[in-house]
């Protein structure tokens, strides 16, 4: 007996340390770190230092993202990344986190990125005695009979106490009586049922009625109790119970059969007759509310039939208390529990739980780069819970399988380019391997972040822009535009005139350029008679670490304005002013050439064009001026009456908008012809050294001119040999036979070829409009190779 008694012993201290040793290995292996606080902290409480119980380093928890992975709703807990301690985030209340459960973990998972790092911390919520005990109802009536043998047994309604543990009810009390006492089944989970033990028979004579108060109280410190009434009254006679026909029902259930389907029938008879012995069933007082919503009893066949939709995931197994009576004047009751396994089917599709670890990935990640965690999780078990997970397109992103069961990294697989597609959107498709088949859907989205890749592209290369003469200094001429594929500092672009020494660029010195946005500035105002032409360059550069740059020029042709007055180069008087004095036979006949007004305007085009008029006149029958040519000639021949001396004052002027002018006098002497012949020998000495000075002064304007025209040719050959362009230009001076002098430059730009001109135009020409009446654009006539313009 001893050796048996020992060999017991020690089977019973073997199984208490494999179950011991089975509870600490699951605990590791569900959770690496685990913590303990109380329900009901305030906001801010100190928890634990994860980063000191990991070992991981206080400075680099910021910069590899330290934080709790957590769903929509606001988290319990939250972590400092400053220090690594984990706090409590908002009040915690356990009976709303962990209802009756009489262990409250919460199981949280933290990250850390570069390198990609999970741990998993289990916080255990401590209950506090913050709840007391209650009834369901502050006064209970029973009726017994008085036939009832001591013993009989009375379900009472149990207490409820939100806490769990020792702070949940622990023990009730009855007041002092004498037929009375109360006794505890104990079902585990905090399932205290109590029972009214009937200690001596009923005498119901001597007393009706019984009232007694029926206690609760839990375990805390100080106690916690709640209170009801238990008012007996006592019937006669009936005493007989019903008796169930079976010890144990027992029945398998698969979820989700239709509503309406049986489940299982149970049955008790009662050996009293009449109302005594007729049997009704209802369920238990301690079947709670989930289970009156799924399953219904028919009171008179005691059928049990399915209300509601039955779900696997949500509970697997029911037990409920089934309740027979009598219809006695003082019912007797018997109870039963019906055992419902519930079968798993697969009715539950996988759920996908993406956290991506990067808001943006730079457009320069390598192929294998991560991108995302995706765990899966189905609530159906067996091969209706095994979940395979595959990408559903093809993107440059794969999926790869970690270590721990249904957990996936999304990890590039090929290099990626934002300007080819800055967002891609990852359809990952989950699918179980039950019959039939379920499968769910998640896409997430990953943004591809800049690479400064991209150079600056200019609008158009190159520049082209005409800027009219006396342009006011500082004001803006004209403005280039860049743009940058890239975004944000990468596309954010600079620009500056490169200034390089050499001729070529020593007029980017009259410019300045807003480096924002591309507007060029003139310093000083242009001078058409100067510079006709000039050429620069413009760099533009992103803001990018290392930066791009690129380079365009920017060809600039300087338009005429009206802002030369006519120069008078004949008449010209000693002194300078336009004045002559010519001298004429009086016997010359009609159409004679007496002068010729000749002047000259610096401007070209229409600003260069002269006309001549008579302003003031003797006899306006004498004489005619050509409009054009400046000549004066005589209208009639003279006649004795006519006076000898004539005055004419000649009105040259431009035709631009803002017309200037200048004016000349002629004085006009009719002579015999015997003087005029002895007066030209006197005058010739002199009319040839007046015409030399008009020589003189006309050399001077047509060298200056041709010196320019010369530099210009120059210049553009330059121009066209460094760098092919689709323009092209010409210029042409001469010397009209009219005195007057006319200017012309010609150019191509695109398809277009334009001409500037003096005081003459061919016809055919075209007025380009808003030139000023400046620019003819001449008509591309097949197989000419260049255009003049003629007077």
């Amino acid at each position: 007996m001893e050796q048996r008694g020992c060999g017991a012993w020690r089977e019973r201290r073997q199984w208490v340390v494999f179950m011991v040793a089975l509870v600490l290995f699951w605990s590791g292996a569900s959770a690496q770190i685990r913590y303990s606080t109380s329900e009901e902290l305030k906001e801010g409480t100190v928890v634990g230092n994860i980063a000191n119980d990991l070992g991981i380093e206080l400075s680099t928890l910021k910069d590899r993202g330290f934080r709790i992975v957590s769903g929509s709703t606001e988290p319990l807990f939250q972590i400092n990344r400053n220090d690594g301690i984990l706090y409590v985030n908002r009040k915690i209340d356990r009976e709303e986190v962990c209802e009756r459960s009489s262990v409250c973990l919460i199981n949280l998972k933290t990250v850390l990125e570069n390198p990609l790092e999970i741990h998993y911390v289990a916080v255990e919520v401590v209950d506090v005695n913050d709840h007391s005990p209650s009834f369901p109802d502050k006064e209970k009536r029973l009726e017994i009979s008085e036939s009832a043998l001591p013993g009989a047994r009375f379900q009472l309604q149990a207490a409820r106490d939100s806490d769990s543990g020792q702070f949940s009810v622990q023990q009730y009390k009855l007041s002092d009586n004498d037929h009375f006492r109360i006794e505890v089944k104990d079902r585990g989970e905090d399932r205290k049922i109590p029972f009214l033990i009937l200690l001596k028979q009923l005498d119901r004579e001597v007393t009706k009625k019984h009232v007694l108060l029926f206690a609760a109280m839990d375990g805390g410190k100080p106690v916690r109790s709640g209170t009801s009434e238990i008012k007996i009254e006592v019937l006669d006679v009936n005493d007989n119970s019903p008796t169930f026909t079976k010890d144990v029902y027992s029945v398998r259930l698969s979820e989700n059969v239709p509503i309406g389907a049986t489940v299982i029938q149970v049955n008790a008879t009662d050996l009293d007759e009449g109302a005594n012995g007729e049997v009704r069933y209802s369920f238990g007082n301690e079947v709670d509310r989930k289970v009156r919503e799924l399953f219904i009893l028919d009171s008179i066949t005691g059928e049990i039939t399915v209300k509601g939709v039955i779900d696997y995931e949500e509970n697997n197994k029911y037990e409920i208390d089934i309740q027979a009576s009598d219809q006695g004047l003082a019912p007797l009751t018997t109870d039963k529990s019906v055992i419902v396994k519930i079968v798993d089917v697969n009715d539950n599709a996988p759920e996908i739980e993406a956290t991506s670890f990067s808001n943006a990935i730079p457009e320069d990640s390598k192929p294998g780069t991560t991108v995302a965690l995706i765990s899966v999780n189905d609530l159906d078990s067996g091969l209706n819970g095994k979940v395979i997970c595959s990408v559903l397109e093809d993107l440059p992103f794969k999926l790869m399988s970690s270590l721990q069961d249904n957990m996936y990294s999304v990890i590039t697989k090929s290099p990626l380019d934002r300007e080819k597609q800055s967002e891609y959107d990852i359809t990952i498709v989950a699918k179980d391997e039950g019959q039939p088949s379920l499968s769910s859907v998640k896409t997430i989205s990953v943004v591809v972040s800049d690479v400064n890749d991209n150079s600056p592209e200019f609008s158009l290369s190159p520049y082209t822009f005409y800027v009219i003469e006396n342009n006011d200094p500082g004001g803006s001429v004209f403005s280039v535009s860049a743009s940058d594929r890239d975004i944000n500092e990468n596309a954010l672009i600079s620009y500056n005139i490169l200034r390089e020494s050499g001729e070529q660029n020593k007029w980017a010195s009259f410019l300045n350029i807003n480096s924002e946005n591309g507007n060029i500035l003139a310093l000083k105002s242009f001078d058409f008679e100067r510079l006709k032409t000039f050429q620069f360059q413009v760099v533009a550069t992103d803001s990018g670490t290392p930066s791009q740059s690129r380079n365009v020029t920017v060809n600039v042709f300087i338009l005429d304005q009206n802002d030369n007055a006519p120069g008078i180069l004949y008449p010209v008087s000693a002194n300078g002013s336009a004045e002559g004095v010519e001298e004429i036979p009086r016997n010359v006949n009609a159409g004679h050439l007496v002068t010729k007004v000749r002047a000259y305007d610096a401007d070209i085009g229409y600003n260069g064009w002269l006309l001549f008029s008579l302003q003031e006149v003797t006899d306006h029958s004498l004489f005619a001026l050509d409009r054009y040519t400046g000549q004066i000639r005589t209208l009639r021949s003279f006649t004795e009456t006519d006076e000898a001396e004539h005055k004419l004052v000649i009105l040259v002027k431009d035709n631009g908008n803002v017309s200037l002018s200048a004016k000349a006098t002629v004085i006009i002497n009719v002579v015999d012809p015997k003087e005029a012949f002895a007066a030209s020998d006197v005058k010739s000495s002199v009319k040839e050294e007046e015409e030399n000075s008009v020589t003189f002064y006309l050399i001077i304007t047509l060298g200056s001119v041709s010196t320019l025209f010369l530099i210009s040719i120059i210049v553009l050959i330059v121009m066209q040999c460094s760098k092919p362009t689709d323009y092209s230009s010409t210029y042409l001076q001469d010397t009209n036979n009219d005195g007057t002098l006319c200017h012309s430059i010609q150019y191509r730009s695109g398809d277009k070829q334009y001409m500037l001109v003096g005081p003459r135009m061919s016809i055919g020409s075209t007025i380009v409009p808003g030139s000023n009446g400046n620019t003819l654009v001449i008509p591309n006539h097949k197989r000419r190779a260049s255009i003049e313009v003629r007077s």
